[in-house]
């Protein structure tokens, strides 16, 4: 069999330990062909395609980023993008294809999928917001990312008697900036779940550091906005590709607190640091048994499902089920979070 292989959308850690995956267990396992299509649905539309062997994959399982390149390119919202993506696979011959990618390149998948292509799915995100899984490969070397920021933070707080805000990736959901944010001892955290009142915040702040401390750590999620009906004015700033412009937020927040309480207050926003480096272990392992899952799906007859993590097992779902869906944060969580400010 011949299989195609893509990642697509943001890069981040633990990718080339799912292509690395695929490519030795479809090769060894099963015999099959690995065709990489370089920068995600933008290389199969156009042909731009690499026949993958074990030396394409040596020493690579420590390795951020994705040694096949991506890029944020839907076929289906292109004219003659589904045309095109059947032609480079009638013309190469691909049988079926394994996609890497988060809510916006799965969601192409399913499309792709629909028009009468074997498709199945392998999700990514730092962001952690795939229905359907437990976890995505890259969110937890992220997390640690974070949290390792708000350690170093904390110092510089503390011995400057600052607030200092971090703004953190997660537009639609605030996985990362809840999970750090436990994990770092944030004071607050604001997320796209929970719509924010930035006067009960500033009233926290003032008498936390009238009572007991003379610094505090707020982190806020890219995609947090103010609730409805409440002082502070706000509208999310988008950039040229529906991206949220990174900072926005951050210095919107830090600004109020700055006016209303005072204080010095001084932001950080982490930004693509986030999705960068090398992958925890944890990341090497959930690509890995991404990747064999995914080549034992295709070489077993499954098609438009996608690999997922449920509790401790690896496990099939529909793609139809969760293409184009958000996975938010659950209130427990939140509320663990805003517990222990």
């Amino acid at each position: 069999m011949r299989i195609g292989l893509l990642t697509g959308g943001g890069d981040c850690p633990g990718l080339n330990a799912a292509i690395r995956a695929v490519v030795k267990h479809a090769l060894g396992e099963y015999g099959h062909t690995v065709i990489g299509f370089r920068n995600g649905w933008k290389g199969v539309a156009s042909g731009d395609l690499q026949p993958m062997s074990r030396d394409d994959i040596r020493g690579v399982l420590d390795s951020g980023g994705t040694l096949l390149g991506t890029a944020r390119f839907h076929p289906h919202r292109q004219e003659g993008g589904l045309e095109a993506v059947h032609a480079t696979l009638e013309a190469e011959r691909i049988e079926a294809l394994i996609c890497i990618g988060g809510d916006g390149t799965l969601h192409a998948a399913s499309k792709v999928a629909e028009s009468g292509v074997k498709v199945v799915a392998i999700p990514k995100t730092i962001d952690n917001d795939v229905a359907g899984t437990d976890r995505s490969i890259g969110f937890e070397t992220a997390v640690h990312i974070a949290t390792e920021a708000i350690d170093r933070i904390h110092t510089t707080a503390e011995s400057h008697n600052r607030v200092m805000v971090i703004e953190l990736m997660g537009r639609e959901a605030g996985w990362i900036a809840v999970q750090a944010g436990i994990a770092g001892g944030a004071e607050v955290v604001l997320t796209p779940e929970q719509p924010f009142d930035i006067d009960r915040i500033t009233a926290y702040l003032r008498h936390r550091h009238r009572a007991h401390a003379n610094f505090s750590i707020v982190v806020v999620a890219e995609g947090a906005v103010p609730a409805a009906n409440t002082s502070m004015e706000w509208q999310t700033k988008y950039g040229d590709f529906g991206e949220i412009v990174a900072g926005a937020v951050g210095e919107k927040v830090a600004a109020e607190i700055a006016t209303r309480t005072g204080f010095d207050t001084r932001v950080t926003v982490l930004g693509h640091v986030q999705r960068g480096g090398t992958p925890l272990p944890s990341d090497r392992i959930l690509g890995s048994r991404f990747g064999v899952a995914a080549v034992d799906a295709i070489s077993t007859g499954h098609s438009e499902v996608m690999t997922a993590l449920h509790g401790e097992d690896v496990v099939l779902v529909p793609l139809a089920e969760v293409a184009g869906k958000s996975k938010p944060v659950p209130q427990d969580l939140i509320r663990v979070a805003s517990a222990l400010a």
